[in-house]
């Protein structure tokens, strides 16, 4: 059995547990503690060092982060502290835990779980787009079984509707501004048009917490592209951060 410690670090929890990287399951519970704010990196590697020492763990580490990450270097922060902007991530978490580190993005790892394990396990030979919906929208593509990293097209403007497309139809948003599922529905749809008009995938997989729900919203969303809720749902940032370490 191949055990890593996969943690996942959102805008608003941080998530870890241990992951058997064979055949993706989930070995522990999953622990998770809030998000220190403001989320500097000194706050954020103080948490992550509390999960490691209460899984007791000593190995490898792989770390889903929400924000653009090349080479193991943080080059945004949407929904962090801007500390992180140019922040050697990689080098610093194995610098404080001493547990060696990969980081990639949260969305990143999120999908390559998903398509592992999840709703793309039997689409390796087609363009797949995986969007998690949660506090922002993450977003990450595969072309025939590879990824391409960094999309972050939640941040994309939306026609004349918004110049930052989550801050319009992420999950937040809905909670925020009270929204039924049809009136988030319709947002999503006119956010998925853009995303079909761009880029033609031939799969679209929704997760998030809120996949769990999918057919309350599916049923406004109207592209001529299929749709499926992914399976992993939240755990797949932690068990992609796990696979991303093999």
């Amino acid at each position: 059995m191949n055990e890593i410690l996969g943690i996942d670090i959102g805008g608003t929890g941080i998530k870890g547990a241990m992951v058997d990287v064979d055949t993706g399951e989930m070995l522990t519970e999953r622990l998770r503690m809030l998000t220190p704010q403001p989320a500097t990196p000194t706050a954020v590697l103080s948490v992550v060092k509390k999960l490691i020492t209460h899984f007791e763990y000593e190995g490898e580490i792989g770390v889903g982060f929400p924000a653009v990450v090349r080479h193991g270097v943080v080059r945004s922060a949407a929904n962090v502290d801007d500390g992180w902007i140019n922040y050697l991530a990689e080098a610093e978490f194995e610098r404080v835990t001493g547990c060696p580190t990969t980081m990639l993005n949260d969305a990143d790892v999120a999908g390559i779980a998903e398509m592992k394990f999840g709703a793309g396990r039997e689409h390796s030979d087609k363009t797949v787009m995986i969007f998690t919906l949660g506090t922002g929208i993450g977003s990450c593509m595969f072309v025939n079984g590879s990824i391409v990293p960094n999309l972050e097209l939640g941040h994309i403007a939306l026609y004349d509707i918004a110049a930052d497309a989550e801050k319009w139809a992420a999950s937040s948003a809905r909670k925020r501004e009270g929204l039924s599922w049809k009136a988030w529905g319709k947002r999503l749809n006119a956010y998925f048009h853009a995303i079909e008009r761009y880029f033609s995938p031939d799969l679209l997989i929704i997760g998030g917490g809120v996949s769990r729900k999918f057919h309350k919203f599916n049923k406004y969303i109207n592209i001529g592209i299929p749709i499926l809720p992914a399976e992993m749902r939240n755990h797949a940032g932690i068990i992609g951060a796990a696979l991303a370490v093999k």
